[in-house]
């Protein structure tokens, strides 16, 4: 009898990094994630420490393969994913002269208005990168002119996903996935972009060697491999971008199937057989292979506004939860599921981090709209729940005017747990939402790409039969008659409110420097 064989699934996430191993039928045997900190040094700054997330993803991986009991042997692939836009800088040695300066960095926000304001239309057309602090692009122009002595010392500028498989596999690769969310990477020739380098201020001779995301790396360090308590010879694909292999790891590959991940931050992506850009840069576009362009719009309003919720507004239920021994986003939830759709008429608009899709715009803030006296903290709960949604329901109208109209939804991230937010995501997309069986969507799409990349699985097509459905959610027609009055409402209080967030943001810096 041939013995079972297992992939590993990896995600290397912006709070933590996930390590899943599957069978190769994609039942799940064991996991284990290693959280660390996302450091704030100065208001607009975010950045990780390289170090601690390569440990990250070494001890998830041994911990999983502790837990599992399998043989080194059994184990098929190591498979990589990766959050897109970090930036570090290098010296001659290949150490770290910065931290990971990650996508919800917004300290090169002038410079993205720069760019945007210049050629910045003719760059994101042919990278499909919209301009925008989260960039490596302008990233890289801001340390240019605003940190120059330190950019005059970088050897090399890579990743944090090239980071970690040099430290593994001593080789600097960057695959066309996390490569095409550069802002550096042409969509048309896969290579990088001449006019983007000349904008950035780098050579193609200081980025890593572009490598297509079924590239099978050179093989482990064996200091690496016995820490992960991995064979040296296990293969290691180089694998994609965590938004990329979702939507493999949910099995929205076919047109007609849009994906909606939905964690800290979120996105809604659909696959085309070919690059395609939006004229009106809302949509980014980045490569999953060469036949397979994930088209689609990130929002950085999520989980992390109904995590405001509880850290700012919600201290009663907190120490509830904590006598009840429960998870206060379960009170919370359940505070919100007492109001009807439409949280008696308070729209909320959830830019309380910038916000990337449909705006683009790090000045972007958050607002409540229609309090009266009779709102209860229930509603607002509840409001904050549905103004995720509408926004990404404005997404999800670029998105169809780009590619065609979107049959279904495919949900994923840990909102997806949520009865409730499913049904709303359902009522107010008027769509009927799938949820895969497992949640770990990327880690998931990392292990179907790795056995892509061995032979195993022919395609991506018949990869994506492998994913299983868990949850259904079908729109309650008095709930979507609910919100359709509300949805365009939702979209002229925007146009009004956003021309005013560049002008509140320079007042809001003006009172803090004369304190």
């Amino acid at each position: 009898m041939t013995s079972p064989t297992y992939v590993l699934g990896v995600d290397i996430g912006t709070t933590s990094t996930k390590a899943v191993l599957f069978t190769d039928t994609g039942d799940i045997v064991e996991k284990a994630a290693v959280g660390y900190p996302l450091n704030r040094p100065t208001p607009e700054a975010a950045e990780q420490d390289p170090e601690e997330i390569c440990d990250a993803v070494k001890t998830s991986v041994g911990n999983v393969m502790a837990q599992s009991d399998i043989a080194p042997s059994q184990v098929r692939c190591l498979s990589f994913s990766a959050a897109m836009h970090s930036l570090i800088l290098l010296d001659a040695a290949n150490e770290p002269l910065t931290a990971s300066i990650t996508w919800a960095d917004n300290r090169s926000a002038d410079w993205a208005s720069k760019i945007r304001h210049s050629h910045g239309h003719d760059i994101y057309q042919r990278t499909g990168t919209p301009i925008h602090p989260m960039s490596p692009l302008v990233k890289l122009v801001w340390l240019r002119h605003d940190h120059p002595d330190l950019f005059k010392r970088a050897s090399r500028f890579v990743s944090i996903k090239e980071y970690v498989l040099f430290q593994l596999c001593r080789d600097f690769v960057v695959d066309y996935s996390i490569a095409g969310a550069t802002g550096l990477f042409n969509l048309n020739t896969l290579n990088w972009d001449a006019a983007a380098l000349d904008l950035a201020g780098v050579s193609a001779q200081k980025l890593s060697c572009l490598v297509p995301t079924t590239h099978v790396m050179p093989p482990l360090q064996a200091a690496c491999a016995a820490e992960m308590g991995l064979a040296r010879e296990t293969p290691v694909v180089v694998g994609a971008s965590d938004g990329c292999l979702a939507n493999l790891g949910v099995g929205a590959i076919a047109p007609g199937t849009v994906a909606i991940t939905l964690g800290t931050s979120g996105a809604i992506r659909t696959v085309a057989p070919q690059p395609q850009t939006d004229p009106n840069e809302i949509l980014f576009c980045y490569p999953l292979t060469a036949q397979h362009w994930v088209i689609g719009g990130a929002v950085n309003n999520g989980g992390i506004v109904f995590q405001w919720v509880r850290d700012r507004l919600a201290a009663t239920e907190v120490a509830t939860a904590e006598l009840l021994q429960q998870d206060a986003y379960d009170i919370l939830t359940d505070m919100a599921a007492t109001i009807p759709p439409g949280a008696d008429g308070i729209l909320f608009h959830p830019y309380l981090a910038g916000e990337r899709s449909p705006l683009w715009n790090a000045d972007a803030r958050g607002s409540f709209f229609g309090l009266a006296l009779h709102h209860t903290k229930a509603h607002l709960v509840r409001a904050v729940l549905e103004g995720v949604v509408f926004n990404l329901r404005l997404v999800l109208e670029a998105l169809e005017e780009a590619a065609g109209k979107a049959e279904t939804i495919r949900a994923s991230g840990g909102f997806a747990q949520s009865a409730l937010w499913r049904q709303i995501l359902a009522d107010i997309c008027d769509r009927p939402i799938t949820v895969p069986e497992s949640y770990e969507a990327s880690c998931f799409g990392a292990a179907l790409l790795g056995l892509c990349a061995l032979g195993d699985i022919p395609s991506l097509e018949e990869a994506a039969k492998r994913v299983q459905a868990s949850h259904d959610q079908t729109p309650i027609a008095e709930n979507v008659a609910r919100y359709q009055p509300l949805i365009p409402i939702y979209g002229r209080l925007l146009d009004c409110f956003k021309r005013e967030y560049g002008p509140l943001a320079r007042l809001s810096t003006h009172l803090k420097d004369n304190l």
